[in-house]
């Protein structure tokens, strides 16, 4: 018999009754009955129930192991009895009677407990990341996301896509966040950077020939944590396609990432058919360019309704900016005035004036509207408006006024808010779709000057002459997002291919060709040799792997994740450099002078 088990604790049924095994595990947990010990043995396929009793020779060491101890045991497989039978496991029909414990691994008090999963705070849980991960809930949840990784290669590779690995190791290229800078040792006062993306790798990659690529890819940008995203790395699911239009990329990856997930969505309803929405159809229709498209409210505008009318604070932004609009937020079964006031106060709590808001009610045959704007508009208008969204007795509407661009976030957070309050979003099912024409160009506040919206490697709609004749902040990208349950879970686009394209578009933000093939010089060059039409995207690992298992945190389906702070509490990262170290970067650390 092997030195350590002929089974794991996931395996023995009832079929196996009479036979004499070898376990090894965990300590899940002990029971005493009276004398007769039960310990539940964990190993990372499962558990089984071992039975020590007191004639047993295994029954001394029974008595002394704990939670987390690691032990071998061998005995003779039993069956339970009707009463004892647990439906919910594997091993559920049978039992361990032990004849031998070995001790293979005490353990020390755990700083967090393993069985039960309570509660705990998470510096705990990070320092001592090794335990943590034994939790069940957790080590399934890192389980999946192999098996999905492994999922979204298999799809990829069936229709022709082939896995290259580009470098880690390489030069700062500005992608919207910070990089994370390597010092050289052989190169003083030089630096490489990690890749915030494989982006021009992957082009890079089309201008050599290749066809179809793909990779899991690591990506590192220097940024605030967020729920949805871990500080430092994170994986995407990265590919370039050659002589494709936006069109060919969207119908290749539809399919994909809808058998991922179905595949793993334990029998929720997923999209079939995704519906393309044009980035400015989703502002309007649900302030956010990521609708959860689960919560059925879908705003609408309704400015005429209160232009020159009694409400002279709807009435007078819409005379005094010509940009100005109201919206509508249509809340099915909203129509209280307590719900209405719950919403206001939520509103003013998120820094607004409030939210107006009109609710209807029945009284006999008619439907009137009631609330403060329902009695400055007047019956006629008021009507109008319910005729406009199709809503009922019981149903409410809120309104939010002024300029679309300043408001249309909030207006979007409300949308959300209602849907929850009110329990109309269908959490058992995945909705996904394309978010599609996302501005090319964007005004820059705070810097004064126009910018890029999005990716700075992307077609503009038109070509070079849309460049060269319209408006930038008029132009649209062949830039399109994935967007499920109200996350971005891809993002991508057509690449600009052209050489002088790509110039008058970084020149339009202030960048000259000089700075352009300076930063680029991979690119530039390489377009200037024959570039093939091409385009891509990349899928978040990290957020599909969240949304299928369910989890709220992306902790809770990463292997070894830093904190808020971007600490690596497991292995104490960062840490110092030693001197010696430095010395030989030709770096030296100037202390910050504090406040």
């Amino acid at each position: 018999m092997h030195r350590y088990r002929s089974h794991t604790c996931a395996e023995l049924t009832k079929s196996a009754v009479g036979s004499t095994v070898r376990l090894s595990g965990w300590v899940h947990r002990v029971r005493d009955h009276g004398g007769l010990l039960f310990i539940d043995l964990r190993d990372h396929y499962g558990l089984t129930q071992i039975v020590a009793d007191p004639d047993s020779p295994a029954f001394k060491t029974a008595e002394t192991v704990r939670g987390e101890w690691v032990i071998r045991v061998d005995g003779e497989v039993k069956a339970r009895r009707g009463d004892t039978v647990n439906a919910n496991l594997p091993t559920g029909e049978i039992e361990i009677f032990a004849g031998e414990i070995e001790v293979l691994s005490a353990s020390k008090e755990l700083p967090l407990p393993v069985f039960g999963e309570p509660d705990y705070p998470e510096d705990i849980r990070l320092k001592y990341r090794f335990l943590d991960l034994r939790r069940e809930t957790l080590h399934k949840n890192i389980i999946a996301r192999t098996k999905i990784i492994a999922e979204m290669r298999k799809r990829m590779s069936d229709v022709g896509f082939t896995e290259f690995s580009t470098p880690i190791l390489t030069a700062s290229s500005p992608e919207g966040a910070r990089d994370f800078l390597v010092p050289s040792r052989i190169h003083p006062g030089k630096f490489y950077a990690l890749p915030q993306a494989p982006q021009q790798y992957k082009q890079l990659i089309m201008m050599s020939g290749f066809d179809r690529y793909f990779q899991i890819a690591p990506c590192f940008r220097d940024e605030d944590p967020r729920a949805d995203r871990l500080p430092g790395e994170f994986y995407q699911l990265d590919l370039e396609m050659s002589f494709v239009e936006q069109e060919d990329i969207l119908t290749t990856m539809e399919p994909i990432m809808r058998g991922v997930f179905e595949a793993f969505a334990n029998g929720k309803p997923v999209t079939q058919e995704f519906r393309r929405i044009p980035y400015d159809v989703a502002m309007r229709k649900y302030g956010s360019d990521k609708p959860d498209l689960r919560n059925p409210i879908e705003m609408q505008e309704v400015s005429d309704h209160f232009r020159d009318s009694g409400f002279k604070v709807f009435s007078n932004i819409l005379a005094g900016d010509p940009k100005a609009e109201i919206w509508a937020i249509p809340a099915k079964t909203g129509g209280s005035r307590a719900f209405c006031d719950r919403m206001n106060s939520w509103a003013q709590g998120e820094g607004q004036p409030g939210l107006g808001y009109i609710f209807w009610r029945k009284e006999g045959d008619k439907i009137d509207g009631a609330g403060p704007l329902a009695k400055n508009i007047g019956e006629e208008r008021t009507e109008a408006v319910r005729q406009q969204l199709g809503l009922e007795d019981g149903d409410a509407c809120f309104f939010v006024a002024g300029d679309p661009k300043k408001f249309a976030s909030f207006a979007g957070a409300a949308r959300t808010r209602a849907g929850e309050e009110l329990n109309l979003v269908d959490r058992e099912r995945f909705e996904l779709c394309w978010i599609i024409d996302f501005p090319f160009y964007e005004w820059d506040e705070d810097a004064k000057k126009v910018d890029f919206g999005h990716n700075p490697f992307s077609m503009p709609q038109g070509g070079i002459d849309a460049l060269n004749e319209q408006d930038p902040l008029t132009i649209k990208a062949f830039q399109y997002d994935m967007v499920c349950n109200g996350f971005e879970i891809a993002s991508g686009g057509i690449r600009n291919h052209l050489t002088e394209t790509m110039v008058k578009a970084f020149e339009i933000v202030g960048l000259d060709r000089e700075t352009v093939e300076a930063n680029f010089g991979g690119l530039y060059r390489a377009f200037q040799y024959g570039a093939p039409p091409h385009g891509g995207m990349a899928a978040g690992v990290d957020r599909v792997v969240m949304l299928l298992v369910g989890a709220k945190n992306l902790r809770e389906i990463t292997m070894f994740p830093m904190n808020q702070q971007a600490q690596d509490l497991l292995m104490n990262a960062p840490s110092p450099a030693e001197l010696t170290q430095l010395r030989e970067l030709s770096l030296r650390v100037i202390e910050q002078k504090k406040d």
